[in-house]
């Protein structure tokens, strides 16, 4: 999954940077609105991180203009200002979420998961397909009841193929979700990827999940 982190303390950014990165999350980051606004518009994420109180162009202004263009991508607001008013202002210019500064890590990372799952309408956070199992909260992979250990990147991969179930899931998709903004898309680093995620999730099953369609992308799916 790709995130966008708007936030223009960058001490605050890196933590919460460095904290996403090891749980397998592609981060971008942009420390004034201006650039913030650039990215939310031009760049595919599937949620944004944003501050109000920013230099250039503020949160709110911000949210406001994504949601006039029906730019959809979820949005948690970063907000010092603890007045239920204040609150209410940044929920009303179209965010889904706020959480006031300072707050603890792992608050943010539930709310994230939240907005994520909610956003692509999943009633719970475990993602599933035959006996195969993946909780993105506590980043566990199970098939058959038998603990799975991915690396983070190749967890975010099997993730993104999981929220698209049935799907095709292009190359230039998995890019845009699970790498960040300075990735060198000419690489093939996406299907060696995707190679070590089949060994470890397929090598072994009756039942093969995930499929290659030569020149289109990947589907995991019980059937081809």
């Amino acid at each position: 999954m790709r995130i966008l982190l708007i936030e223009d303390e960058r001490r605050l950014a890196n933590v919460v940077k460095k904290g996403l990165m090891e749980e397998g999350f592609a981060v971008d980051m942009a420390f004034d609105g201006e650039e913030g606004q650039y990215l939310a518009q031009s760049e595919e994420y599937d949620l944004i991180i944003l501050d109000i109180t920013l230099p250039k162009v503020d949160g709110i202004t911000i949210c406001k203009e994504l949601r006039k263009k029906n730019i959809k991508i979820p949005i948690l607001m970063l907000t010092a200002r603890a007045t239920l008013e204040e609150k209410i202002i940044g929920l009303d210019s179209g965010a889904d979420d706020y959480i006031t500064k300072p707050f603890a890590y792992l608050e943010l990372r539930s709310r994230i998961h939240a907005l994520i799952r909610r956003s692509k309408q999943e009633s719970s956070p475990i993602l599933k397909i035959a006996d195969l199992e993946l909780d993105p909260i506590k980043h566990n992979l199970t098939r058959g009841g038998k603990a799975i250990t991915l690396t983070p990147k190749e967890f975010s991969v099997l993730e993104l193929l999981l929220r698209h179930k049935d799907e095709v899931v292009s190359r230039t998709m998995i890019i845009e979700h699970v790498w960040d903004y300075n990735f060198d898309s000419m690489s093939n680093v996406v299907d060696v990827f995707v190679a070590a995620i089949r060994r470890k999730v397929d090598k072994n099953a009756k039942v093969k999940l995930i499929h290659t369609l030569h020149g289109i992308g990947y589907k995991i799916s019980e059937t081809v």
